[in-house]
């Protein structure tokens, strides 16, 4: 499916379901392997579509701001949030933690809209059991050699970390049957309108739509 002109389809308002209670979506995959440039491209064409930032203790890159790609927090903030409960789920991914803020998730459900979270594996299991009603997503790369391609090319990586990164992925492939759906990013365009028929599919399963104006079926 093409999507459409993304000021289009911004202008489309969310079901009346959505006004109840948003989506909670889960993105994973490999790092390298194109989340971030899949959720740029759907973000601004998806009615009512929020993207968490993950708290993390990992220094900042070059480019990325505090609140826009992560809050970066030491590691006794981080314990701190943790044993306080704002923490949604948290994981361990190489050397560092990340978690998802809690209050601000179940706030903008509250509110109508859907939610996704670029979390790894670990995380997204723990999502899956606080809420059921998460959906679970992973993306997978063409190949092992263009994963390794990708992650090179973004010179953020030592060669020993590149390494541990792709040990990572094929770890987290283990736990491919618990997720509900499998896009292979070969594709950018292609990838990003994948993702995007999922959400809008998702928003029609009956119990998401809202047809109180039917009335009851069985009534006069």
């Amino acid at each position: 499916m093409t999507r459409r002109n993304a000021a289009e389809r911004a202008a489309t308002p969310a079901s009346a379901a959505e006004a109840a209670g948003g989506l909670l979506v889960v993105l994973s995959g490999p790092s390298g392997v194109g989340k971030d440039a899949m959720l740029k491209r759907v973000l601004p064409t998806v009615s009512g579509l929020r993207r968490s930032i993950s708290v993390t203790t990992r220094p900042p890159r070059p480019g990325e701001q505090e609140g826009r790609e992560y809050f970066f927090r030491s590691d006794q903030e981080f314990d701190r949030m943790q044993a306080a409960g704002e923490l949604l789920e948290s994981a361990q991914y190489l050397d560092h933690r990340y978690g998802t803020p809690k209050a601000w998730v179940e706030e903008q459900r509250r509110n109508g809209a859907s939610v996704v979270l670029e979390i790894d594996v670990q995380g997204a299991l723990q999502v899956r059991r606080l809420y059921p009603d998460a959906i679970l997503v992973f993306v997978v790369p063409p190949s092992w050699e263009a994963l390794a391609s990708r992650l090179a090319q973004r010179h953020t990586e030592t060669a020993p970390n590149l390494e541990k990164r792709l040990e990572a992925a094929q770890r987290e492939l283990k736990a491919l049957p618990r997720y509900d759906y499998v896009i292979v990013n070969d594709n950018l365009e292609r990838a990003a309108d994948q993702l995007e028929c999922i959400l809008q599919a998702e928003r029609c399963r009956p119990g998401r739509v809202d047809l109180a104006a039917l009335g009851d079926p069985d009534g006069a």
